[in-house]
């Protein structure tokens, strides 16, 4: 009998087996610590939802001033997204941040986890994190795209 190469893989259920039950799984390799506001993979199965890269304006197309600001509004609008497809935050399964400044995302964390619980919850999606030199808005700070998956 061979012996599997690599780390074993748990899959973790996204919530309770119910109706309202996203249906993601959070896909957590045995032996790993757990990520801090992120999970490692997910799976799911669904109607595919995406955004392109969503900043931090209102509906007039008008920047919210400074980092945290632009977030909460960045947040707020993918989440106002989702809805249109009838998706929900814990439909969730990935994020891809992009910021023009890591130190100005690190120095923040703390209020940023907050913002991210109040808009989205606790559930936490596979996430990216990636610095950029700039985004096409001059006077964006962070842009972020969303995979989301409504279970069928």
């Amino acid at each position: 009998m061979m012996t599997p190469k690599g780390p074993q893989l748990a899959v973790l259920p996204g919530a309770a087996e119910d109706d309202t039950s996203p249906g993601a799984q959070v896909l957590q390799p045995s032996g790993w610590l757990m990520p801090k506001g992120y999970a490692n993979g997910m799976a799911a199965e669904g109607r595919i939802v995406v955004t392109g890269g969503v900043i931090g304006w209102d509906a007039e197309e008008r920047l919210a001033d400074g980092f945290v600001a632009q977030v909460r509004q960045t947040l707020s609008n993918i989440a106002e997204i989702l809805a249109e497809a009838g998706a929900r935050p814990e439909h969730l399964v990935r994020l891809t941040w992009y910021v023009v400044d890591m130190d100005e995302y690190l120095t923040n964390l703390k209020e940023l986890g907050k913002i991210y619980r109040t808009v989205f919850g606790a559930h936490y999606p596979a996430m990216a994190l990636v610095q950029v030199v700039r985004l096409v808005e001059k006077a964006a700070r962070v842009e972020i795209e969303a995979t989301a998956v409504i279970p069928r």
